[in-house]
């Protein structure tokens, strides 16, 4: 089966960079997994993508040793199921408050034994390989959000669940769950001190944490911290940024001599 780069990475003690896909487009998927990234995630939740244009894009990440990631919408045992059989290596799914709700979406990623996922991996055979039913529990990853007041109490019965390999901070939710600014690197106290707590607890469990950041310096930070799952922004995001640049250099540009040129 095809390795996971993100296991492997983590295994050397490295933390992955991971880039956010909120627009449904194969090509600037595909663009977007030819700049480095160790991983890039579709995002089902917030973004504006569906189920047909996951897969065009998770076959466009394939074109790179990128590793694909899916955020599902939340935790239901469909929508789990079918991001795997498309190919996803790896899925976070929002909302974990409960060791129960731990326990589901472990159940649901996984086949019998460990769990009660539905076979029929039809394009992940074609991603993972023809021992990708022997291999498949032990090579996806299987995050948890921890991103509520209700998570934040329930956080050590969480990561106490067998088979969960990871968690996700979602700052901005975790921030108004806790009546903070809903913001991404620069939180408020009470936020920075339940995600402190976080990646302590998480470390104490032995399970990798990650986090949403809004900069490279937010997700550097993060790092240093003990993070090993970092986002750094969002293709819509990058995009807009980098028109707003240009726009700004041609608006401070000095008019053309000539009166017949135009911008």
């Amino acid at each position: 089966m095809r390795e996971n780069r993100l296991r492997t990475l983590w295994k050397s003690g490295g933390a992955a960079v991971n880039g956010w896909l909120a627009i449904a487009n194969s090509f600037s998927a595909e663009t977007m997994a030819h700049q480095g990234w160790d991983t890039l995630t579709i995002d089902l939740q917030h973004g504006v993508i569906d189920y047909p244009a996951m897969v065009g894009m998770l076959q466009a990440i394939s074109t790179t040793d990128t590793v694909p990631v899916v955020r599902v919408p939340w935790l239901e045992p469909g929508i789990l199921m079918k991001t795997l059989d498309a190919g996803a290596y790896a899925v976070i799914c929002p909302m974990v408050n409960t060791r129960e709700d731990a326990q589901k979406l472990v159940a649901w990623t996984h086949y019998a034994p460990r769990g009660t996922r539905s076979f029929g991996p039809v394009r992940a055979l074609l991603y993972g390989g023809a021992d990708y039913p022997q291999q498949a529990n032990d090579t996806i990853v299987t995050f948890a959000m921890i991103e509520t007041a209700q998570a934040l109490e329930n956080l050590d019965d969480i990561l106490s669940v067998e088979g969960l390999d990871a968690i996700y901070v979602g700052p901005s939710d975790l921030s108004l769950a806790l009546g903070c600014r809903p913001v991404f690197d620069d939180v408020d106290p009470k936020a920075a001190e339940a995600i402190a707590h976080i990646i302590e607890r998480a470390k104490a469990h032995g399970i990798v944490a990650g986090i949403h950041n809004g900069t490279p310096e937010g997700a550097l930070a993060r790092i240093a911290q003990g993070f090993q799952f970092v986002t750094v922004s969002s293709d819509a995001r990058l995009m807009a940024a980098g028109a707003q640049q240009v726009m700004a250099k041609m608006r401070a540009a000095p008019p053309p001599t000539d009166s017949s040129s135009t911008y």
